[in-house]
């Protein structure tokens, strides 16, 4: 498979400033893989360590910060000679050993020339503990499931990518049913590496959602062991009650549906706990657009997210034949997935602002409101070809925003300053909207 993160770590590399890189993602995203394949590709050598129950390295940290110490213990443990020029030290689940994740900043500080990236699938939830972390003296990456995009990249859809890098708009909407099919399928796998690699081995949809549960039961697993007893209850039915948030046609998240008369602050530690460990985003409701964002969101009222659609569907049981087929029952959901589709193609996107905004008085609501840059533009997500957008017209009836879009099953239009951006695309959107103003 090939990351976008790879990318960002290769730039890292080929930069003047090598502070430590710590690479943040939920449990089995791929940080392992993308850091290992990483060392093996653009170094000479890697050396490996996995701080996971690994008593001889916290004692190694226990005492002083004394580098040469440090790298020698290093270099008995991986078996590795670690040079600070063609060597990658690689320190995995680092929140394992809080005295390992401090002297960051010191490597940071008295060896900047040794190349050091970190991964840790719990370290939002480490950090509540109490652990010391070297403010401004790390780089963070953020990996998340596997795009649409790089879905197709890993199924071998080269063909189908090449109009969409050069931006040929008229050609995908040709080919529009190729890309429909493959997201269709991607929505039910989703981007969890461990899927996407089973889909394209043996194509069984039976298979992947072996793997989802596997790693739902992973998940709820962590809920036990990494939280006190008095919050993992609440938290599974939090959790579980995701998919019925996300059924209604107002996605606003309510308490009472976890259970009948539940108020928010019996939760909030359980919210905060999903949060932190990435297995849900929040985005909060705005009712006036303006920039930035930030600071018109009211962090009281907000829809939840879970990191991928593949797991959605996994968490609320929705078999492939009623995803590939289409069904009258499954209408409403559909747009749940599409939604949620949208959403991680979005977060996934560098320095995007996301809300959601609802005005004070009326029912509309437009989907996703994001600042890119200067812009802040509306985001309305249609299920399928629908292109009747009430809210997003509503919208810009109140604020005449310069670029508004509606994502939906319809090819790329532009009219006007509204965009029809495709589903499969959306991932594209700060580009479309930069090269077409310029264009205009």
């Amino acid at each position: 498979m090939i990351r976008k993160a790879m990318m960002d770590l290769i730039d890292w590399k080929n930069g003047k400033d090598h502070k430590p890189v710590i690479i943040r993602g939920v449990r089995q995203v791929g940080k392992t893989w993308l850091m290992k394949e990483f060392g093996k590709k653009h170094f000479k050598n890697s050396a490996y360590i996995n701080f996971d129950n690994n008593l001889k390295m916290q004692k190694l940290f226990s005492g002083d910060f004394d580098i040469k110490r440090i790298i020698g213990g290093l270099e008995i443990e991986s078996g590795v000679k670690i040079n600070a020029g063609d060597t990658l030290l690689i320190l995995d689940e680092i929140q394992e050993c809080h005295t390992a994740l401090s002297s960051l900043k010191y490597f940071n500080e008295n060896a900047p020339e040794y190349m050091i990236i970190a991964a840790g699938s719990m370290l939002g939830i480490a950090l509540h503990g109490g652990m010391s972390f070297p403010v401004g003296k790390v780089e963070f990456i953020d990996l998340f499931p596997l795009s649409y995009l790089e879905f197709l990249k890993a199924a071998g859809q080269e063909k189908l990518l090449e109009p969409v890098k050069k931006g040929d708009f008229a050609i995908t909407n040709v080919f529009s049913e190729k890309y429909i099919d493959l997201l269709r399928s991607y929505y039910f796998v989703g981007g969890m590496p461990e899927a996407v690699a089973e889909f394209i081995k043996t194509n069984s949809y039976e298979k992947v959602r072996h793997i989802q549960q596997n790693i739902l039961s992973a998940y709820e697993q962590d809920f036990s062991k990494h939280i006190q007893s008095s919050i993992v209850t609440k938290l599974r039915m939090l959790w579980n009650s995701i998919p019925a948030q996300l059924s209604k046609e107002n996605h606003k998240f309510v308490y009472g549906l976890i259970r009948h008369g539940a108020r928010a602050k019996e939760y909030e530690v359980a919210l905060t706990w999903l949060c932190d460990y990435g297995l849900a985003c929040k985005v909060n409701r705005i009712n006036k657009p303006d920039i930035p964002l930030k600071a018109y969101e009211d962090n009281s009222i907000f829809k939840l997210y879970v990191s991928d659609v593949g797991l959605l569907g996994a968490l609320c049981g929705l078999d492939a034949k009623t995803l590939l087929e289409g069904s009258k029952i499954f209408t409403e959901f559909k747009g749940s997935l599409s939604e949620q589709y949208v959403f991680q193609e979005l977060r996934a996107i560098k320095n995007l602002q996301i809300s959601y905004w609802v005005p004070e008085i009326g029912s509309a609501e437009v989907d996703f409101v994001v600042q890119s840059g200067t812009k802040v533009v509306p985001v309305e997500v249609k299920a399928e070809e629908n292109l009747k957008a009430k809210s997003l017209k509503s919208y810009r009836e109140r604020y005449y925003p310069e670029v508004a879009v509606r994502a939906s099953m319809s090819g790329f239009i532009s009219k006007d300053g509204l965009f029809n951006i495709p589903l499969y695309l959306i991932s594209l959107l700060p580009d479309i909207i930069r090269k077409e103003l310029n264009e205009h």
